[in-house]
């Protein structure tokens, strides 16, 4: 029975423990000022306004050129409509990463800010994701401006405490991968 309790307490002190970090960590994380930007880089996911938000943000005159991430395809949310948006203002380009994943996107924004010459980007994700885009995007745009702002939405403490650990799995991958030789070896498009 001892042995039980002993369990059930390291369970609740890890699980404590757990929060408070991802507390620090995610909800915490630092976010950019609001700034003119050679680009404006929306990364995928569900549709929960980031696309319009980077469109507001570009009419203000942060940015002439929007990208919109598009790693579902065909078989995705509906991104056709967003990817053909006309706006005096600025341009959208719907961008496949590969792989469709946060290093896919930033290793497409470098090929794109190499590309094109672009100095500094702006990131628009979620706000429990800028962490992990941040570590990954510092290490394919090395020598290059990266801002990280996340979209305007409340979330759940269910759906804080989920990505938590998602979001710190997601950071040991990174790790592992070491995005700063992964980027390094692609090659912009031509």
């Amino acid at each position: 029975m001892r042995k039980i309790v002993a369990a059930m307490i390291v369970a609740v002190v890890l699980t404590i423990c757990s929060a408070g970090a991802g507390y620090v960590v995610y909800n915490r994380s630092t976010v950019d000022e609001i700034r003119p930007v050679d680009a404006i880089v929306v990364l995928g996911g569900e549709r929960d306004g980031r696309e319009e938000y980077a469109f507001d943000l570009a009419r203000q005159g942060i940015s002439r050129n929007v990208v919109l991430s598009d790693p579902y395809g065909p078989y995705g949310t509906n991104l056709a409509a967003r990817c053909g948006t006309r706006d005096p203002k600025f341009t959208v380009k719907c961008v496949p990463p590969n792989p469709g994943t946060t290093l896919g996107e930033a290793i497409f924004t470098r090929n794109l800010a190499i590309a094109n010459g672009w100095n500094s980007v702006m990131v628009v994700s979620w706000r429990y994701h800028l962490p992990r885009a941040r570590y990954i995007f510092s290490h394919c745009l090395s020598g290059r401006d990266v801002f990280m702002l996340p979209v305007p939405r409340t979330y759940s403490a269910a759906r804080w405490a989920y990505q938590y650990f998602y979001q710190s799995a997601g950071f040991l991958k990174a790790f592992v991968q070491d995005p700063s030789n992964t980027c390094e070896g692609s090659q912009p498009d031509t």
